[in-house]
């Protein structure tokens, strides 16, 4: 299946994006250092079934254009861009600061919002709950493999160190915690197993907020579950988006 480079002008930026297949909509947004480039052994396997979209943030990928990243604004941005497509509503999937802002765009603009699914997501404030999260970048690096690590350097090549560091020095303090209560649509939160960076009781604790969520830790999987581990990641969203997974927590 053939996946597609596009871009679209949004306000003075040009937003980059991939997209493939054919049905509902499902938007997939990466996390911080990243690109759409994170969801490329997952796109062709949910574009059988969904018009899949990947994008590049503001500031990120091939996304670069004078109105620099921020994370305040991000929410509204992603929804400029759905606008600009014409996509009035969508099933999302956030990966890290993507799931933070999905999550912030599902409850502000419930409208917009089918399912969704958080994946290691930065939904919750870490350096105030959790003090050993500074550490979790530097063990994370040990536990890429050569082929995420050289993409991981790529990307963060692009956005440049003043981009990541007020991204992730704003991810570090923003607080949604009271917003995702109010969050209406149907929730999936998938987290690795031995995730060094957000660990597994920041996902716990997240389900636990959301009214209407799953829980599925992928075993043998770390930050990055969509990379490491895309056979399982791919089935259970695949079951989530078609309406077949059934409730409560589990492992795949």
């Amino acid at each position: 299946m053939m996946i597609e480079q596009r871009s679209v002008k949004v306000g003075s930026v040009a937003v980059a994006y991939q997209v493939a297949g054919n049905g509902p909509p499902v938007i997939l947004v990466h996390g911080l250092a990243g690109s759409c480039r994170w969801w490329a052994r997952n796109i062709t396997h949910l574009a059988q079934s969904f018009h899949v979209y990947a994008i590049d943030l503001i500031g990120f990928g091939q996304s670069q254009g004078h109105h620099p990243f921020n994370l305040d604004e991000a929410a509204g941005h992603l929804a400029n861009w759905m606008d600009s497509l014409g996509i009035t509503r969508a099933s999302i999937i956030g990966h890290s600061m993507g799931g933070f802002i999905v999550a912030n765009l599902a409850a502000d603009s419930p409208e917009r919002v089918e399912r969704l699914t958080l994946v290691g997501a930065a939904a919750i404030p870490l350096n105030r709950r959790y003090p050993w999260q500074s550490l979790g970048p530097v063990r994370g690096l040990f536990d890429l493999t050569f082929a995420s690590l050289s993409m991981l350097v790529t990307d963060a090549c692009r956005a440049g160190p003043a981009t990541i560091w007020k991204a992730a020095r704003d991810l570090g303090t923003a607080d949604i915690t009271d917003k995702l209560s109010g969050i209406q649509a149907p929730t999936l939160v998938i987290w690795g197993e031995h995730d060094p960076i957000i660990p597994l009781r920041a996902g716990k604790r997240i389900t636990g907020i959301l009214p209407d969520a799953e829980l599925v830790v992928i075993r043998d999987a770390g930050h990055n579950v969509m990379w490491d581990r895309p056979e399982a990641f791919n089935r259970v969203v695949m079951d989530f988006l078609t309406g077949e997974s059934g409730n409560g927590n589990h492992r795949s």
